[in-house]
């Protein structure tokens, strides 16, 4: 008897919701199938699932051992939140080739369904980052004797909600800073910084308003700008690994000596990012506002106001009780600026990245162990937003002296 082949072997996850992509959280109930489609009859020994869900973390640094000798120092971390393994069809034992306890799987297409519950604890947002990454995916093989089993993977997103409709998430952030200008034993007047937002806590899609007031009382000639940073934080064998990104920016009118400049909330978008990921002990995900004035040939003023991005989006004025309304409303009255009495909502999570922006992801791809071969799963690859040139190019640090801008240095006041 001529034995048939396996013409496609693919797993198929449902969704929990009408995207069309597989998305989860923790406690959720993840259901699906195997998919079989053979061309004649085949034997098989078993056909098994293997859902897994891994945070890890590669990095590699060169050190310097003597004159003459060099080696590299590998830093890597592993965190597991889901390892499941269910049997669907046959016997665990496959280091055989014997013809005792075979499943006949006859021509044509077969359906074999699993299903398995995510851990009740926090888990870990999917997330693909510089050093490391968060992922999920069930994995399917198929045991036959006498030859190499067949394996397909099949991933899947995990989101651990963060509700921004929390007092903490939705208190005002503020501050206040100013800076003294000198040139040798000569000083210029003050350039003064303040700047406030409504909250923390802002999803995808949303536009922060901005309320500043910058005033220049020295000689020379600045520009206030404002811009979102992305902190990935990788830890590893007591060590750690950052990387900033830039994630959007404005600027402002550029300002002469004695002027003053009033952004009376100035709005900047939030591209679609992912969300801040806080709670996993080898990955943090974090996000600031850095509202500063570029002052060309010294250092910037800044300020840097903590921003978290997460997943449930602000409800409507009408649903937040009084106090936080309230509360809002007067933190805005330092700069004698009111917020409009009844914004509109921010829209949904899932709404925020439209089709034809999902193309993607940050950076550049982390080590891929053979384990991870295969393509990016689907919803990060939508998920992400293709970033603008490296950190350095569009907006070197505020904190660094600016060498390429025209300079205009201070002159001493006439005796």
């Amino acid at each position: 008897m001529v034995l048939g082949k396996v013409k496609s072997f693919v797993i198929s996850i449902d969704c929990l919701n009408d995207s069309n992509v597989p998305v989860f959280s923790s406690g959720d109930s993840v259901s699906g199938r195997v998919i079989i489609e053979v061309t004649g009859e085949i034997r098989a020994k078993s056909l098994k699932i293997h859902a897994k869900g891994v945070a890890k973390v590669r990095w590699t640094e060169s050190r310097n051992a003597g004159s003459n000798t060099a080696y590299t120092q590998n830093y890597t971390e592993e965190v597991e939140y889901l390892n499941h393994r269910d049997l669907l069809i046959g016997h665990e034992r496959d280091d055989d080739n014997s013809e005792d306890g075979l499943t006949t799987i006859p021509s044509g297409r077969h359906e074999f369904a699993f299903s398995f519950e995510l851990p009740q604890t926090p888990l870990a947002t999917s997330f693909e980052g510089k050093h490391g990454s968060v992922r999920y995916w069930a994995k399917a093989e198929l045991h036959r004797p006498w030859l190499l089993p067949m394996k397909t993977k099949k991933e899947f997103t995990v989101f651990e909600h963060i509700d921004i409709n929390t007092p903490m998430l939705l208190s005002p952030q503020a501050g206040t800073k100013d800076k003294t200008l000198c040139c040798w034993f000569c000083t210029s007047g003050p350039i003064s910084l303040s700047a406030k937002i409504e909250r923390k806590g802002y999803t995808p899609g949303e536009s922060i308003q901005i309320f500043a007031e910058i005033e220049n009382c020295s000689s020379r000639m600045v520009v206030p700008k404002a811009a979102i940073y992305q902190t990935q934080t990788f830890f590893a064998k007591g060590k750690m690994k950052e990387v900033k990104q830039l994630v959007a920016n404005i600027r402002g009118e550029s300002l002469s000596s004695g002027k003053t400049e009033t952004w009376s909330g100035k709005m900047l978008k939030i591209p679609p990012v992912s969300p801040s990921i806080l709670d996993c002990s080898i990955i943090r995900v974090e996000y600031s506002l850095m509202v500063y004035v570029d002052i060309p040939g010294a250092m910037n003023l800044s300020l840097n106001l903590p921003l978290v991005i997460g997943t449930i989006p602000l409800h409507p004025f009408g649903s937040r009780t009084s106090s936080v309304s309230s509360q809002c409303s007067m933190a805005m009255n330092w700069l004698g600026l009111a917020l409009p009495e009844r914004p509109e909502a921010p829209p949904s999570y899932s709404e925020v990245v439209p089709e034809e922006q999902r193309q993607g992801c940050l950076e550049t791809q982390p080590h891929r162990s053979e384990e991870f071969e295969g393509p990016l799963f689907a919803y990060i690859q939508e998920f992400r937003y293709q970033p603008p040139p490296p950190y350095s190019e569009i907006d070197p640090n505020p904190d660094q002296s600016r060498q390429d801008e025209g300079r205009r240095l201070d002159t001493c006041p006439s005796r």
